[in-house]
């Protein structure tokens, strides 16, 4: 439990709390909490610290459990503990609590202007059958990092549709340097490149289908999103023997100048500046359109709070959901002596730092397709695991496409 006084210095540097959260709540506000790495455990101590001592009446209990262990447990202690809060995760993951009951709806927080206007971009990853189910707190950007000095050699331009992606990647082979460094040692990194592909192909709606086993994988408009990702294998467009990387490992080919760009998420930008590339040389851009009759749709893996259907203690959780989602505590949660990532609320502020300037516009105003949260947590872990096995075989032989989507196709079968 959080006393006063610790509460006093937890917020000696925090911001103040705004007048709207204020109204008087009694009683515990129990709250789980995976956020167990040293950065995330001082933000949610703080926030639990802060939300205690904004409602005198109300005591906070926090508990934090080892992320790893926290997922062998959620269910557990949904089922026959509940706290009032939980931290975890938007879209499918959240999913099988959802469909067993043992998430809250919140619905009607999200049609409250303050939520429904400034977290519109994040809505639909956390719904399940036209309605909410939590809110997010944290998320960070998918996109296309490059060389700029090297673009910048070549003549190229960042590319906004297909043929100039293709283009730009044409003019780098012709000049001895690979479009995209990868490492699919590790298969998720195959299933940015299926998001992306599959959403420009066919739109985010089609996507999540797909994810939720709707749509068979044999279906022609998948074959289509295939058809466009072998355009680039075909190119030799990916550096060789990338089944043989890890994503890290992956990363001296950029810094070398062997490859030209990496279609990562943001946490690839601290290993390329600390491997001595400068922000002028790396720069960053939204992955092209493929099909214009679908909108934009990015790849955003997002973090959440949920209250469990069990809570005793409902009305405080609510208070504390609208809290973590305001503008000024998703100033302060996600700048980067925090959290180091994107806010969801759009009216917050960011770091002066380039790429996550670019990323909070991308995914707050150019992203109107939807929010993905990533292949494998879009998917259930048994399909993801198929299917980006499938993605880097594919990526390696692709003449195998007929046997790999048939073999998906058996497992969607068999796991819906």
């Amino acid at each position: 439990m959080l006393n006063k006084t610790t509460a006093a210095l937890a917020l000696s540097t925090a911001l103040v709390a705004p007048a709207a959260f204020a109204q008087e709540l009694e009683g515990t506000l129990t709250i789980f909490s995976d956020m167990s790495n040293p950065a995330p455990r001082a933000v949610m101590e703080s926030l639990a610290a802060e939300f205690d001592e904004m409602h005198p009446n109300l005591e906070v209990e926090l508990t934090i459990i080892d992320r790893e262990a926290y997922k062998t447990q959620i269910r557990n202690f949904l089922t026959a503990n509940p706290p009032d809060v939980a931290n975890w995760y938007a879209a499918n993951r959240m999913r099988p609590y959802v469909s067993a009951g043992l998430f809250e709806d919140v619905s009607d927080l999200w049609e409250e202007p303050e939520i429904a206007e400034n977290l519109a971009s994040t809505r639909g990853a956390m719904t399940i059958d036209g309605a909410q189910w939590g809110v997010p707190y944290t998320y960070y950007q998918w996109g296309v990092y490059y060389r700029e000095d090297i673009y910048d050699e070549y003549g190229l331009e960042e590319p906004q549709d297909w043929e100039t992606f293709k283009s730009n990647c044409q003019t780098l082979l012709d000049n001895g340097v690979k479009c995209f460094t990868i490492g699919t040692k590790f298969l998720w990194t195959a299933g940015g490149w299926f998001d992306y592909l599959n959403m420009r192909t066919n739109g985010y709606d089609f996507h999540m289908a797909l994810t939720n086993g709707e749509i068979e994988w044999t279906d022609e408009r998948v074959r289509q999103t295939f058809a466009n990702w072998r355009e680039l294998i075909d190119m030799g467009a990916f550096i060789d023997n990338h089944q043989s990387y890890s994503w890290q490992e992956a990363l001296p080919f950029m810094v070398n100048g062997d490859a030209a760009a990496y279609l990562m998420g943001n946490f690839a930008v601290a290993p390329l500046r600390e491997a001595g590339l400068s922000d002028d040389q790396i720069d960053f851009y939204q992955f092209p359109v493929i099909n214009p009759d679908v909108e934009l749709a990015e790849d955003a893996p997002t973090d959440t709070f949920h209250i469990p259907s069990g809570a005793t203690n409902k009305e405080a959780a609510r208070e504390f959901l609208r809290f973590v989602v305001s503008a000024d505590v998703q100033t302060r949660i996600n700048a980067g002596d925090a959290l180091g990532q994107l806010p969801v609320n759009a009216s917050a502020s960011i770091d002066d730092d380039e790429m996550l300037a670019q990323g909070f516009e991308m995914l707050s105003s150019n992203s109107p397709g939807g929010i993905a949260q990533f292949f494998d947590r879009d998917a259930p872990a048994e399909m993801a695991s198929v299917a980006m096995e499938g993605f880097q075989e594919f990526m390696v032989f692709p003449d195998n496409l007929d046997d790999i989507l048939a073999r998906l196709e058996q497992a969607r079968q068999r796991i819906y």
